[in-house]
């Protein structure tokens, strides 16, 4: 029997386009559901992020001395843009999280076969740990931006012939940009180690023409200057950037923290991180991923991987809580296991393309089922988890359009001072004389006396669901 040409089919030859534009209409969804529906509200960590953002002042350059500057310049553009809502809050992280992805997809296409890049792309986008990056109002989403921003420029320069100087200069800007942000140094120094310690980089390297390496040097150096200004005048954001924590902590204690939120697969958990980190699945090929990345201890990738790894392992003993900064690293490491998985099966029917399908079909379930797992994981884990559900408030979109004057704590009003700033005519105040106020609910026992309540603005919470007052003043 003659053996067919698979090549011939039509959704054979279009296999790649079909598998890009699945992940395109995925992705643009899964954004777009996360933005606006899940996990809905902001946390602590993002009205902080909102409060750094508005004290941004041109007239103080010291309130330029700040980690995360380039996200929180994005962030206080887009609330002056489109007004302060929950939406124009996390905009600069749907932004960034999806040129992240766009960025990842290329990477895997660079140092893995289109298959693969394909697969591994499917599954990384939609684990609960790159969603909620992309949703997050805060500058988390820049542990995946930059190191995909990094890698992808810098595979460009050393296997792209076209424009090379071009690519070299937009590889300059970002090192000298993302230093700016806590943790995009270790991605750096990975870069730099295994460029000394690979021959094949070091060849490359020993070829750039020296007036291009002078440009590259002048304009690093033009980009770097307010940073060294910064921490040259507020030296303490430095240890920040360095991932050095304010006091020294218990690595044991740790170290114990770390085993629960990667190993932990049987006891899952939701705040605002969904432990374990990667499900068992995910983390099977992980672990084959490293086992391949040894066997090929050679190449570029591998060292790079190997160094980079290696590197962020004391970083998190003495920072758990950056847990986001090995999700481009795992998904590199999955994406070997799915290589190596793929090799094994091909070298055991070299010719026989029937056998050879077949055997991808465990793989497409096994992916599908990933893809499935990580969207249901990530949606009912923080849509109905009641330790996910106190953490997120939906107390902005709640807050009375007619609201005048509100009335807050102490502790509340940095972050309705700067809800203030882009929202005109809303005067926040500790205490009120006004006839007519709302009141927060944590303001309400501080009301003075000769109000009525006319109206409570309730969330759908189950506890602790009224949010809102109005107050006015009763008539004598």
């Amino acid at each position: 029997m003659a053996i067919k040409d698979f090549s011939r089919f039509l959704l054979y030859r279009w296999r790649f386009i079909i598998g890009y534009s699945l992940i395109g209409l995925l992705l643009a969804g899964m954004l777009v559901f996360a933005g606006l529906f899940v996990p809905g509200g902001l946390t602590d960590a993002e009205k902080q992020s909102v409060i750094t953002s508005e004290s941004l002042n041109t007239g103080d350059l010291l309130t330029f001395v700040v980690p995360h500057l380039p996200y929180h310049l994005l962030q206080a553009a887009s609330m002056e843009a489109f007004g302060i809502s929950e939406f124009s809050i996390k905009l600069p992280s749907l932004i960034l999280g999806l040129i992240a992805a766009v960025g990842l997809i290329l990477l895997l296409r660079r140092w893995f076969r289109p298959n693969i890049a394909v697969l591994a792309s499917l599954i990384a986008v939609a684990t609960g740990q790159f969603l909620f990056l992309a949703q997050n109002g805060t500058p988390l989403v820049m542990y995946i931006f930059w190191p995909v921003a990094l890698l992808l420029l810098g595979t460009q320069i050393t296997r792209v012939k076209r424009a090379r100087l071009l690519w070299k200069l937009l590889f300059t800007a970002t090192v000298a940009i993302s230093l700016y942000s806590p943790l995009a140094l270790y991605p750096l120094l990975a870069i730099l180690l295994t460029i000394v310690l690979h021959p094949h980089l070091r060849t490359a390297v020993r070829r750039l023409s020296k007036p291009m390496v002078a440009g590259a040097i002048s304009l690093f150096a033009l980009l770097i200057a307010p940073l060294v200004w910064m921490l040259s005048t507020a030296p303490g954001p430095g240890l920040t950037l360095l991932g050095v924590p304010e006091q020294w902590p218990s690595v044991i204690a740790n170290a114990q923290l770390l085993i629960s939120q990667f190993f932990m697969f049987w006891s899952p958990t939701a705040t605002t991180i969904l432990t374990p980190v990667f499900g068992l699945a995910s983390f099977m090929l992980i672990v084959i991923g490293v086992y391949r990345l040894i066997q090929t201890r050679e190449t570029t990738r591998s060292y790079l991987i190997i160094i980079w790894s290696l590197a962020l392992i004391p970083v998190l003993l003495v920072n758990p809580e950056y847990t986001s900064i090995v999700f481009i690293p795992a998904v590199l490491l999955l994406a070997a296991g799915l290589t190596s998985i793929i090799n094994y099966w091909y070298q055991l029917f070299p010719l026989n393309p029937y056998a050879r399908i077949t055997g991808l079909i465990p793989l497409v379930v096994l992916v599908i089922s990933l893809i499935g797992a990580g969207l249901d994981r990530y949606v009912y884990g923080y849509h109905y988890s009641p330790s996910a559900a106190g953490v997120f408030s939906r107390d902005l979109a709640l807050l009375p359009s007619e609201s005048q004057t509100l009335l807050v704590t102490p502790e509340e009003r940095p972050f309705y001072d700067a809800v203030s700033a882009y929202r005109p005519g809303l005067i926040v105040v500790t205490k009120s004389q006004a006839s007519t106020f709302t009141a927060t609910r944590a303001a309400r026992p501080v009301t003075p006396e000769g109000f009525v309540v006319s109206r409570i603005i309730t969330s759908a919470a189950a506890s602790e669901a009224d949010r809102f007052y109005r107050y006015q003043k009763t008539v004598e």
